[in-house]
């Protein structure tokens, strides 16, 4: 299945006999990245990322949403907030958070990398849609497991 945009060129990747959608913009490639916290702030996308987020609502199926509380202060600044949602994996299948697939560049990935502190970790994962993107979530239970 190609997906067609005016702007884009389709390119599909095979890994784990799955198929994962990257989109090339202006030479760049754009990766997904699945937002249910800050991320979706329009100030937080201007301090992080320069520019505002288009992105398309889906459904992550298997976590609920929890809170860890910040210590970095430059997260805490474009936030406003010491305390920041965080996913934590349950694995019911009732059990389900909403949130923004944005379409940005590997450069802006990496700045949220940046942003994200040491309590989450970037997984890819598959949403309700048949999606498949990036999502941080609880660093603790990947490393645990």
């Amino acid at each position: 299945v190609a997906v067609m945009l005016i702007f884009c060129i389709s390119i599909i990747d095979t890994y784990n006999d799955e198929h994962i959608y990257q989109y090339q913009f202006e030479g760049a490639i754009l990766e997904k990245l699945f937002s249910y916290g800050t991320l979706q702030m329009e100030n937080v996308q201007k301090e992080t990322f320069g520019r505002i987020l288009q992105g398309t609502k889906d459904v992550l199926v298997g976590y609920i949403l929890s809170e860890v509380q910040i210590k970095a202060k430059s997260v805490i600044e474009k936030s406003g907030t010491d305390i920041h949602p965080i996913l934590k994996a349950t694995d019911n299948p009732y059990d389900e958070v909403e949130g923004t697939i944005f379409e940005i560049t590997h450069d802006e990935l990496m700045r949220a990398d940046d942003y994200e502190v040491e309590e989450y970790t970037r997984i890819n994962t598959h949403f309700k849609s048949g999606t498949t993107a990036w999502v941080y979530t609880d660093a603790s239970q990947i490393k645990s497991t």
